[in-house]
């Protein structure tokens, strides 16, 4: 399999190529170069599969090239063999149309470890072939951080650091990450919102000072959802719950708590590859520009509104250019021009093209506050289950789009409800508490540098840290 960028010009690589580069030169994201696809009987064949043995079906297709189909099995079986729950991303019922698919089960609590867990190991695997040292530069909204950290502290090669937004996460998303006290491991509190630190990653792959592909010292990649590997992983939980829901015979509709859009296209990916989603519901908060898009066109950015659903938090969703790129044609040179409007006016128009692809198969909600609440209270009070904000969210949107009595609609659960305490506490009146093997994590000591929100000040800081390439 080969990957292309949405923007054109850089060259096309392989999965290990994609994977330890992360962003494309050209500042565009790698997609495949085609879909692949499963038959209808393929798909049907996948039922019964443990979580490991769907994953390694689902994408093989991707990897080829790379890894082996043993390479990969084995990389899956580490991965996954940290999860609390035997299924991973067990599927809970919540009444007769509405579903949760649970993906906080590993070690950070949150939907990222499913993909970042995997892709600590895929960076060591590759790394360990051509004995070079990578810097992993991130930003993080909340929970990608932690996940990132907890998937390569130690390991060698690997220098990680990760930028989140002071004051602008949660204390317990905070301490996962600045609790974790190995020598590879930078925790960056900088000034300003998440899209202001996921600018400056981005700044930093293209500066010629810094990242080897363009001159510089370090062979800079990418953990957040910019990198395709990340996003290949999330696709196999989609076909987990249709699976288990009916599918091929049966649709299946998800909604999903989206800010990055990294986790929404990969249901897109899914129905590409041949599974049958009746629709994916791109639930936001009042951070609502992706709503906007989807509904008037209207893709503009405006300010961040801190909610008490920070992962969601965004004004520049980076997955939505993956998106815009395959609904218009897959035409580069287009994508580059569209792009380079957007970064200099922060505004954009999707084209008709664009608009009219998407509407075939996304719907979106914007959910407030008080609407957050009250999913929060009805799956407290009617089902028995405590949801985190982002959660209530999904579930809220799910509850409100519509869609036929006889199509099962799956929620994706993507954090622990203890990692926000204080909003679940206010919602329900009931505290969540940590669980078990974190349970000592306000006792244990924290440690991070503050910058300001300057691309100088945080370039410095990791030139002065990081390992430069070999």
């Amino acid at each position: 399999m080969k990957y292309i960028s949405t923007r054109g010009s850089a060259p096309a690589l392989d999965f290990e190529g994609v994977t330890l580069a992360g962003l494309a030169s050209d500042g565009g994201l790698y997609v495949p170069e085609h879909w692949p696809r499963f038959s209808e009987s393929e798909i049907a064949g996948m039922a019964g599969l443990s979580y490991v043995e769907l994953a390694v079906r689902v994408m093989t297709p991707f990897v080829e090239g790379s890894l082996t189909q043993e390479e990969l099995r084995e990389l899956c079986t580490r991965a996954y063999g940290r999860f609390s729950h035997d299924a991973v991303t067990p599927l809970v019922q919540l009444d007769q149309q509405q579903w949760l698919l649970e993906l906080f089960h590993g070690p950070t609590l949150a939907f990222k470890d499913v993909a970042l867990q995997l892709l600590g190991r895929l960076f060591e695997h590759f790394l360990a072939k051509s004995d070079d040292h990578l810097t992993i530069v991130g930003a993080t909204s909340g929970d990608t951080g932690s996940a990132a950290i907890d998937a390569v502290a130690g390991r060698e090669r690997i220098d990680i650091f990760m930028l989140h937004p002071k004051g602008r996460v949660s204390d317990v998303q905070r301490r996962q990450m600045t609790t974790v006290r190995a020598p590879n491991v930078h925790n960056l509190a900088i000034e300003g919102s998440f899209d202001d630190a996921q600018a400056m990653v981005k700044r930093m792959f293209n500066d010629a000072d810094m990242a080897a592909s363009h001159g510089g010292r370090f062979r800079i990649s990418a953990v957040n959802s910019i990198n395709w590997a990340r996003l290949m992983a999330q696709v196999v939980y989609y076909f987990a719950a249709a699976l288990q829901l009916g599918a091929p015979g049966r649709k299946v509709a998800f909604s999903v708590p989206t800010g990055n859009f990294g986790d929404v296209f990969a249901g897109y990916v899914a129905a590409q590859m041949g599974l049958p989603i009746e629709r994916l519901i791109v639930a936001t908060n009042v951070n609502d520009i992706l709503h906007r898009a989807l509904t008037t066109g209207d893709y503009s950015a405006g300010t961040v509104t801190p909610t008490a659903a920070p992962s969601m938090d965004i004004q520049v969703s980076s997955n939505f250019e993956r998106l815009l790129f395959d609904l218009g044609g897959r035409d580069g040179a287009a994508m580059a021009e569209q792009m380079r409007g957007f970064e200099s006016s922060k505004a954009m128009q999707l084209t008709n093209s664009q608009r009219e692809g998407a509407a075939g198969l996304f719907s979106s909600a914007r959910v407030d506050q008080a609407e957050m609440a009250q999913a929060m209270s009805w799956a407290a009070e009617c089902c028995g289950q405590t949801l985190d904000p982002h959660t209530a969210i999904g579930l809220y949107a799910a509850r409100t789009a519509g869609l036929d009595p006889a199509t099962p609609v799956v929620t994706l659960a993507t954090a622990h409800p203890a990692k926000f305490r204080d909003a679940v506490e206010r919602a329900t009146g009931s505290r969540p508490a940590l669980p078990n093997r974190m349970g000592d994590l306000f006792e244990r000591s924290e440690s991070f540098s503050e910058l300001p929100g300057e691309y100088e000040a945080v370039a410095e800081f990791v030139s002065k840290h990081a390992t430069p390439s070999s």
